[in-house]
């Protein structure tokens, strides 16, 4: 939802569900974890009036433990925290489910899977960050396609393996062969006219990449 027109954020929270969006990824920055600042409680709960799909609260934030709460009370079914903002994750991802959300753990690109590897079994979703967080629109880097095929078979066939950052047309079946099976995407969508066709053009390509392995999402 970073790149969503703001101006009319409930009409394009309306024509990303009719396009077919299944869970919509609200981006929170700092401007001290990231070098950049976006949103906050208030427009989660405005997206939350706005829908009953699941919120999927992506936390690039520094000492994300303080904020568990109350972005789950604005309205977060899944809480996304960064690998590399905490010291130990796992009580985090703990309190994550204790609040009824599901927990996802992110790596940027520099960070070696190993860093998320001893947490995996915490887990819903593991998030590899294909750029460097902080701003829309980058383009993709390759390093996270190794990334995704290494952390597949750690994780297994069924675990939510999410790819963030530079997916489009040109990189989303690149992703899906090398095991992602939820994809988050910017401006390849809400960057042109007509979400519908873009939409079912993305999933076709996310599908063809699975070999009917995963439900791409």
């Amino acid at each position: 939802m970073l790149a969503a027109d703001f101006a009319h954020l409930g009409r394009e929270v309306e024509a990303l569900e009719e396009a077919g969006a299944e869970v919509f990824h609200l981006d929170i920055m700092d401007g001290h974890f990231v070098p950049n600042l976006s949103f906050g409680i208030p427009v989660v709960k405005a997206i939350r009036r706005s829908t009953e799909l699941p919120l999927d609260v992506h936390l690039m934030i520094a000492r994300p433990e303080r904020y568990l709460e109350v972005f789950r009370d604005a309205g977060a079914d899944l809480l996304t925290i960064h690998v590399e903002a905490v010291e130990n994750p796992r009580p985090l991802l703990r309190e994550i489910h204790r609040l009824g959300a599901a927990a996802g753990l992110s790596l940027n690109p520099p960070t070696p899977i190993e860093a998320v590897q001893p947490y995996l079994e915490e887990c819903d979703l593991i998030l590899s960050m294909s750029v460097m967080p902080g701003f829309g629109g980058q383009d993709f880097q390759a390093v996270a396609l190794e990334k995704l095929r290494r952390l597949r078979k750690m994780a297994g066939p069924k675990k939510l393996l999410s790819v963030d950052g530079g997916v489009n047309l040109k990189t989303i079946r690149s992703c899906a062969e090398a095991g992602a099976n939820y994809f988050i995407t910017g401006t390849a969508l809400l960057g042109i006219a007509d979400y519908r066709t873009r939409f079912e053009q993305l999933l076709h390509l996310a599908k063809s990449g699975t070999n009917g392995q995963g439900q791409p999402r």
